[in-house]
């Protein structure tokens, strides 16, 4: 072998060898994840953080866009079509309306949903046993009825319960049926309000206040992020909340919340969208549910219960995992 020959072997050898390192030293190109939400209150928010959090741990390189569509139907198809003109490697839409929205637009690009309480009924997925073509997700189904009895256990005379939700939010449709039907069996007065938008719950919850001896406040996201209002509305009524949602409820006058942690429930979605990265199908994985007792949250508020005259009792309080009491909040 030539000694020129031997040179020029030796030289093609090491620009191997660095175009190699060169490589391996280069970051890999982030994924985009895009995520729209319906609107912005504290469940919501939870699930997004949860997300990021479960793909920050998962150690993927990911970029995120996050939206809010302000509880705006058009806003969220707006989104969607910013997502698909972005090719987002994958979207996440969390609460149904704007799940449907990325549904109904985007074209060859994995969606996963997060906090919808029917995606059959919703059109997301044929049935909750396999995820639809390109979709899959979590469903907050709220228990409507040992939520009820719950509150029918603090406030035991109760025969009427007002409920308000939104009209146009298939899921806050759903859970007011569950209610109706809930109250019909427990014969006692279902007193209904609808809305559209999150200004006109205020004034929805003055219309059946004097009508009713409770509220209660399901996942409607609507409703829920006018949560202020109906606590307003119901302290100066002198009658209780019961939510579905304690996120929402921590800095109210709402007696008690039952329901999921959102936080949780977003950590349980980014493993889907991790599961996604790495190649599974959507259409392989079932739609996931949080059945952990871990998963679930009771916030007791004490000083509401004082200021109405009643008693809950200790079991109730000795299994919630947020207790507020002259004026502090104490978590278990």
């Amino acid at each position: 072998m030539s000694k020129n020959f031997r040179s020029v072997m030796l030289c093609f050898a090491l620009s191997l060898v660095c175009a190699a390192t060169a490589f391996a030293a280069a970051p890999s190109k982030p994924v985009l994840i895009g995520i729209s939400k319906i609107v912005s209150h504290p469940a919501l928010d939870a699930v997004v953080k949860g997300v990021q959090d479960e793909l920050k741990d998962a150690k993927v390189n990911a970029t995120f866009d996050v939206q809010n569509a302000n509880g705006d139907i058009n806003t969220a198809a707006s989104i969607a079509n910013k997502f698909q003109s972005q090719k987002v490697n994958i979207a996440v839409g969390v609460a149904t309306p704007t799940a449907q929205a990325l549904v109904n637009t985007l074209k060859g690009i994995p969606i996963v949903f997060s906090a919808v309480t029917d995606p059959v009924k919703a059109g997301l997925v044929p049935s909750l046993a396999k995820g639809g073509k390109n979709i899959t997700g979590v469903s907050d189904m709220t228990p409507v009825r040992q939520q009820i009895e719950m509150l029918l256990r603090i406030k035991p005379k109760t025969k009427r319960i007002g409920h308000i939700y939104t009209s146009s939010e298939e899921n806050a449709v759903v859970l007011a049926g569950m209610v109706k039907q809930v109250c019909k069996e427990k014969k006692l007065e279902f007193v209904e309000t609808t809305v559209t938008k999150s200004a006109e719950v205020k004034q929805a919850a003055q219309a059946i206040a004097n009508r009713v001896d409770a509220f209660y406040i399901s996942t409607d996201n609507t409703v829920v992020s006018a949560m202020s209002a109906v606590a307003d509305v119901a302290s100066k009524a002198k009658i209780p909340i019961v939510s579905a949602d304690p996120s929402s409820s921590e800095t109210y006058d709402v007696l008690a919340a039952w329901g999921f942690d959102y936080y949780k429930m977003g950590r349980t979605t980014g493993k889907m969208v991790v599961e996604i990265l790495k190649g599974k199908k959507p259409e392989q994985m079932p739609t996931r549910f949080m059945t952990k007792a871990s998963d679930v949250d009771l916030l007791v508020n004490l000083d509401v219960a004082k200021k109405l005259g009643l008693t809950v009792p200790a079991d109730i309080v000795k299994s919630a995992k947020t207790v507020r009491q002259n004026g502090k909040l104490t978590k278990k």
